[in-house]
């Protein structure tokens, strides 16, 4: 089965919302990403319960896989590439600064609120970041020009549907159409969600090859 994308239009430019949770900006080559939460089941285990740590070297293989895939010129990473200054092992640390040389490719992280204090080489840190009508910030801005639309993380958008015998969970793209905010999907395997308002304009992704508008 073919992947299929979803695409979304913004002004002059095409947003491309890929199955792997990534959002791909064709006119600037840009490749997104967020809330990967790397060492997050370190954190737990030091925190007496044991989860696995298989979960980031998955997700590092999975953001090799879709830089492969499509080629990008930049990967921003909207926030909370790691969970916790406290469980970045040597090991993890020394990978994620190998990320931007192995694949050839410029990284930018947008701080997020877990990433205080997480302190890598070869990744370029920034608060925000604008790209022509676009401004990337890890949580949503409180306010930004009419024409602007506002690309973030944080929310781990959730989307819900049921009937009257059970009851799924997806994760999803959500776009606030009011307050002109695109959230992006959590990446790492090991997040939660939260449910989006029924005002926002979703994008579900229903398996490792397909989205669907909801």
């Amino acid at each position: 089965m073919q992947k299929k994308s979803s695409v979304f239009h913004w002004g002059n430019s095409s947003l491309e919302m890929l199955p792997s949770r990534a959002l791909l900006l064709r006119q600037t080559k840009e490749l997104l990403i967020c809330d990967i939460h790397l060492g997050k089941g370190e954190y737990f285990q030091q925190n007496g319960i044991p989860l696995t740590n298989n979960s980031d070297e998955q997700n590092l293989i999975r953001i090799k896989n879709i830089v492969k895939e499509h080629m990008p010129n930049k990967l921003i990473i909207l926030g909370d590439l790691f969970h916790s200054k406290y469980s970045i092992s040597e090991p993890l640390k020394r990978k994620v600064e190998l990320l931007a040389e192995t694949l050839k490719i410029k990284i930018e992280l947008i701080v997020g609120n877990h990433d205080s204090g997480c302190d890598v080489k070869n990744i370029r840190f920034l608060n925000f970041k604008k790209s022509n009508n676009f401004i990337f910030s890890h949580q949503p801005l409180d306010s930004i020009e009419e024409n602007i639309l506002n690309i973030c993380g944080h929310y781990h958008p959730k989307i819900y549907l049921k009937n009257a015998k059970d009851k799924l969970s997806f994760r999803c793209f959500a776009l606030d159409e009011k307050e002109n905010v695109f959230y992006l999907p959590a990446f790492g395997d090991l997040t939660g969600g939260y449910p989006c308002k029924k005002s926002f304009k979703k994008w579900a992704i229903i398996s490792e090859k397909q989205i669907v508008q909801i």
